[in-house]
Order: structure tokens, then sequence, then C-alpha cells
């Protein structure tokens, strides 16, 4: 990752995708899926940013929400992706890996000697 967070139109353009991804592996929380994408070179996501976006899953009907008690601390909502939701998350990835590859096409031709 670079040394200064992404540009915020690129992390609005993949966001959604991979928190579908992420949600996919199993059912998990907030924190994780933050830890997740933090992990995996994305950054740092706040939840002011992710828990609208994981409402809006559950409002579409994306993702279940499971509350479930803590041990030895509050409880957690986990998310989980419904079939709809795995479909979603299947489809947006095959898009976004097109989109992505089609980028990376047109960065790494050479366009009449410029790089």
């Amino acid at each position: 990752m670079p040394t200064a967070p992404w540009p915020a139109e690129w992390m609005r353009g993949v966001l959604e995708v991979c928190v579908l991804h992420v949600v996919g592996r199993g059912p998990t929380y907030g924190y994780a899926i933050a830890q997740a994408l933090e992990d995996a070179g994305l950054g740092a996501v706040k939840g002011g940013t992710l828990y609208p976006l994981l409402a809006r899953f559950e409002q579409a009907g994306l993702v279940d929400v499971e509350w479930r008690p803590g041990t030895g601390g509050p409880g957690r909502k986990y998310y989980a992706l419904t079939p709809a939701g795995r479909a979603e998350a299947v489809r947006r990835a095959a898009d976004w890996r097109a989109f992505s590859a089609a980028a990376h096409t047109l960065l790494t031709t050479e366009d009449e000697g410029r790089p």
C-alpha cells in the first residue's frame, strides 16, 4: 500500500465488491470486515463508511443480520450473505475483474513509444 491512503474515488469504486467478498467468506462482524480490508492493503475503512453500506446491503436483501452475545463484552451484529447476496458478490467480482483487466491493459500498453 502507498504511504498515503488510496484516493477516495478508487475506494468508492471497489468497496462494495470487497465487502461482499469478505462477508462471503462466512458470518462476520463490522470490525472484522474493516480489519480484513485493511489487512488486504486497502487501508482503514471507518465505521461511518462501512456500517451504512452494510445497512444498504441488509435493506437490499443481500445480507442477513444476527445479533450474537459477546464473550466478556457487548454483543455483535454478524453479517452473512443471502443467496441473492452470494449471486451479487459473484457478479460484481466478475465485473470488477473485467474492468480492472481493461484498465491494466490500457496502462501497460505503449502508445506510439510513450509509456
